[in-house]
């Protein structure tokens, strides 16, 4: 079975609830996402064994990006 690993930076893209412009809610969603990211994801859908390699960082917005990946793909830690 092939394995693949990807690299790149994962974003954490800010959006507000329903369909409210941004600045009219003062409330923000935050999701994270990457080209990178997205490729490894979808092929794990698919069955292939992937993973992204990333640089862990220690603070809270790091941490819930490794958590929201891990619940689709194993990630490699720098």
């Amino acid at each position: 079975m092939q394995r693949v690993v990807t690299f790149g930076e994962i974003m954490l893209r800010l959006k507000s609830p329903g369909f409210e412009r941004l600045f009219q809610s003062p409330l923000l969603e935050a999701t994270f996402g990457g080209g990178e990211a997205n490729v490894a994801v979808s092929l794990a859908n698919y069955g292939v064994d992937s993973a992204q390699k990333i640089r862990h960082l220690r603070y809270s917005c790091g941490r819930r990006r490794c958590l929201c990946l891990w619940a689709y793909l194993r990630t490699d830690e720098v």
